[in-house]
């Protein structure tokens, strides 16, 4: 009985260990063969889309930033002119094509045009041409241009020769550029508003004489810090719409213009044309600049700080907006840039276009 219950027992220890052997060949068996995962693949996104750098147009002119230069002025000087602004000389003609205008007051405060045109194979027929006074150049120098006027204020001769100008002068006829408008005779303008400048001759004559076209390496870049090609943007300031500025003897009013984004200017109350094309002076940027002037003789000749300083004050207007800015020239260095900076000393950026800079006397220009 006992054998039988110890045979008992070992049988049941043998299946016991059977059955422990085959769990674990189980557990130990190759696991069966996964299909293979499926990978996603990866989400297409729209590309990201980056704005290049806008690149000026091969033919920028520099003095707007617009490509309007013939292929013959890339690169070329520009040409500043001398005109005529007292009111018995008005319409002036030619002006209109002007990329930048200065005006200044003279003697008696009333003023002077120095129109600067930046293709210098495209310089139009312009009437009145007038005389020198010394701080125009000062300016007309900033941007290496030839310089264009009918006399000059005899005490600054030597001055001008110091500044080794390239100047056309109708004193003298130089070049064969000038004359007296025979229409504006037989009309009865007076003898000196009527000289005129042939500036569509003008190109032929300076290659003609072997005078140097090519900028300076110092003057390739912009006359302003562009905004970008396709920007037109409001100064950091104020709305303006019209900008009043009083010379003294003469005034001049800028009104924008929503349509054309442009400021129209008037001369002493009335609209100020080109008589050639009977259009109104228009211009994107305006710049009103206040310095130092006094009278410095007899005659009336004015003394006027053309450098200003870091702490000058001047406005930029532009697309109906203004802002208050500080503006400089290097001291007793004509060729320096013309500086335009905000209250921090930083550079503006300006709209792209015509501009028109009027220098004058702290205090006496409105911004509305």
């Amino acid at each position: 009985m006992k054998r039988l219950k110890r045979a008992g027992v070992v049988l049941l220890v043998m299946l016991m260990i059977f059955s422990m052997a085959g769990c674990k060949k189980k557990t130990e068996a190759p696991k069966e063969e996964t299909k293979k995962e499926k990978t996603e693949e990866p989400k297409k996104t729209e590309p990201v889309e980056t704005k290049e750098p806008e690149e000026a147009p091969a033919n920028q002119n520099l003095l707007t930033g617009l490509g309007d230069l013939t292929d013959g002025a890339i690169g070329k000087r520009p040409v500043a002119v001398m005109v005529n602004n007292v009111q018995d000389a008005l319409p002036q003609y030619g002006i209109g094509k002007a990329d930048i205008i200065y005006e200044i007051p003279v003697e008696g405060d009333v003023t002077r045009l120095m129109a600067v045109y930046g293709d210098y194979t495209t310089v139009p027929k312009i009437c009145a041409i007038r005389s020198c006074r010394y701080y125009f150049p000062a300016f007309s120098e900033t941007y290496d241009a030839f310089y264009v006027n009918w006399g000059i204020d005899d005490s600054i001769a030597d001055y001008l020769e110091a500044l080794n100008l390239d100047q056309y002068d109708g004193i003298n006829n130089a070049g064969g550029l000038f004359g007296r408008d025979q229409d504006r005779l037989n009309k009865g303008y007076s003898l000196e508003h009527t000289g005129y400048f042939d500036g569509t001759r003008f190109a032929e004559v300076v290659q003609s004489e072997g005078r140097r076209t090519d900028l300076a390496d110092d003057k390739k870049g912009t006359a302003f810090n562009f905004n970008g090609v396709n920007e037109q943007l409001k100064p950091e300031g104020s709305d303006c719409k019209t900008v009043s500025i009083d010379f003294g003897a003469a005034s001049a009013t800028l009104t924008y213009d929503e349509a054309s984004k442009t400021y129209l200017k008037q001369i002493n109350g009335n609209p100020q044309m080109d008589e050639s094309t009977q259009t109104q002076l228009a211009f994107t940027n305006v710049f009103v600049l206040e310095t130092d002037i006094s009278v410095r003789d007899d005659i009336g000749h004015k003394q006027l700080n053309w450098n200003g300083g870091n702490n000058y004050t001047g406005y930029y207007v532009s697309n109906g907006a203004v802002q208050k800015i500080h503006w400089y020239k290097d001291a007793n260095n004509e060729r320096s840039d013309l500086h335009l900076v905000d209250m921090n000393g930083n550079e503006i950026k300006v709209n792209r276009g015509k501009s028109y800079i009027a220098v004058n006397y702290p205090g006496q220009s409105q911004f509305q």
